[in-house]
């Protein structure tokens, strides 16, 4: 844990077929960076979207210097569009924010400075206007990475991540799925990262359609989880 202060940031962004989210995002992100007075970058993933949001994000990215659009030819998931990103980032610091807008943008902004001189800072839901099927799940996936790798983290998979850059010069991500998150922690926290907390109000997405809950991610994330757990004892 050094004592360096947060100057230049990176947001990542995955983007799967968020045509009616991806504008306000970035918007956001420049008025997040604006009231900060940081130096900063757009690294927005497309993940093969088919909607058009990739075209519209382009266009953006014309006229705004701090876009910059990464783009996938085939659909490779919430782990491997987050590689992407965060190996594409240039800054200091990276954030990482699902493109469904789950946050108010002044809530983020007032969030990020409680870094402090942590390494990380890890979001947590205040509210969770959910379904029961994903409350379950999310709680008991909570509880099993604590049991099996004593992570402390309140709400591993919530989609508000602040780190420093250097830790991806000392770890190697490998996940494709949504076990991402977990083992972007598991591995920091291994090499000696310091990690603090902050309980952020999230508000559900109004507009496109969310994968993260579907039987086939949920299944991924768990045999990601399997082989890491037994590829690390």
């Amino acid at each position: 844990m050094g004592n360096q202060k947060l100057t230049s940031l990176s947001f990542v962004f995955p983007m799967y077929n968020e045509i009616e989210n991806i504008k306000p995002c970035i918007e956001g992100a420049i008025y997040i960076a604006e009231k900060l007075g940081i130096d900063f970058e757009i690294v927005v993933v497309n993940d093969a979207s088919t909607d058009g949001c990739e075209k519209l994000a382009e266009e953006m990215a014309k006229t705004i210097p701090q876009i910059k659009v990464l783009h996938h030819e085939k659909n490779r998931k919430l782990g491997g569009t987050l590689r992407t990103g965060f190996y594409g980032a240039t800054k200091d610091y990276i954030l990482y924010m699902d493109s469904d807008l789950p946050l108010d943008f002044d809530d983020v902004a007032e969030a990020i400075p409680k870094i402090g001189d942590f390494d990380i800072l890890i979001g947590y839901r205040l509210t969770r206007d959910e379904s029961i099927k994903r409350k379950v799940l999310s709680t008991g996936y909570n509880l099993l990475i604590r049991t099996l790798f004593g992570l402390q983290a309140k709400d591993v998979n919530f989609s508000f991540k602040l780190f420093k850059k250097e830790i991806l010069e000392k770890i190697a991500l490998k996940s494709e799925g949504s076990f991402i998150d977990a083992e972007l922690l598991i591995e920091a926290r291994r090499a000696g990262y310091q990690m603090t907390q902050v309980g952020l109000p999230y508000h559900p997405r109004i507009a496109g359609e969310s994968t993260l809950a579907s039987t086939s991610v949920i299944q991924k994330t768990f045999e990601e989880l399997g082989a890491y757990f037994f590829r690390k004892k």
